[in-house]
């Protein structure tokens, strides 16, 4: 058995043993390169499971273009979350878009509040967060306890940059067309940036650039200790 199979094997059996308990189970995903592994894996080992992606409204077209494609190859059950709070009352006391004032408060908005209804109602959401991608991360658990009683489950933690990419040669997986220009963490358009790789720090630089900020909360808010 290779190193990929065993850790596919894996990942399996968490997510066989979690429906053996009827545990209901969720995923969501920022649809980057980096989430093509995972997944890959889950419609090859739980294709019912629902994946949800947060459309902040801010995202490039070729992320939400890339999202389709991944979507129809792998046949994965995508649905969108979205904010119920409408644009235009996205603004400081200013009258600013809160993104560029309040990048916090606009990502609760935007990814956090959009998503408590979906952990209220599952027990086990899957994250594909790796331990290499940022300090915060690398602090986590394979198993978190998250709001609403939920369990995080992060089956990719111990997963290397290298490794996600030598999995998606492999099963000759899509990357994100943007990665091609020198985006690396992609997330909202106006708070991603290209950056110089070989300045490359981890795999979060360009998000948030110019802010002291690197974590939207989804990982760092939705999650207790």
């Amino acid at each position: 058995m290779t190193e990929f199979e065993q850790l596919t094997d894996e990942i399996r059996q968490d997510l066989d043993g979690y429906k053996a308990r009827g545990l209901k189970i969720f995923a969501s995903s920022s649809l980057q390169t980096n989430s093509m592994p995972l997944l890959h894996i889950i419609s090859q080992a739980a294709p019912e499971t629902p994946v949800y992606f947060l459309n902040t409204g801010y995202h490039f077209p070729e992320t939400l273009a890339f999202r389709q494609q991944v979507k129809e190859l792998l046949g994965l059950n995508i649905t969108d979350l979205y904010s119920a709070v409408p644009k235009y009352q996205q603004r400081d006391a200013s009258g600013r878009l809160l993104f560029t004032s309040d990048p916090d408060y606009c990502c609760y908005l935007n990814k956090i509040q959009p998503l408590e209804p979906i952990l209220a109602s599952h027990d086990v959401w899957i994250s594909g967060v790796r331990g290499d991608q940022s300090k915060v991360r690398a602090q986590m658990n394979r198993e978190e306890k998250a709001p609403n009683g939920v369990l995080r489950y992060h089956p990719m933690l111990g997963w290397t940059s290298k490794m996600v990419y030598d999995y998606i040669r492999l099963h000759k997986l899509p990357k994100h067309p943007l990665e091609g220009e020198g985006y690396v963490s992609i997330g909202c358009e106006p708070c991603t940036r290209k950056i110089d790789v070989d300045a490359l720090l981890d795999d979060r630089n360009g998000r948030w650039f110019g802010m002291n900020k690197t974590e939207c909360g989804l990982h760092t808010q939705l999650i207790s200790k």
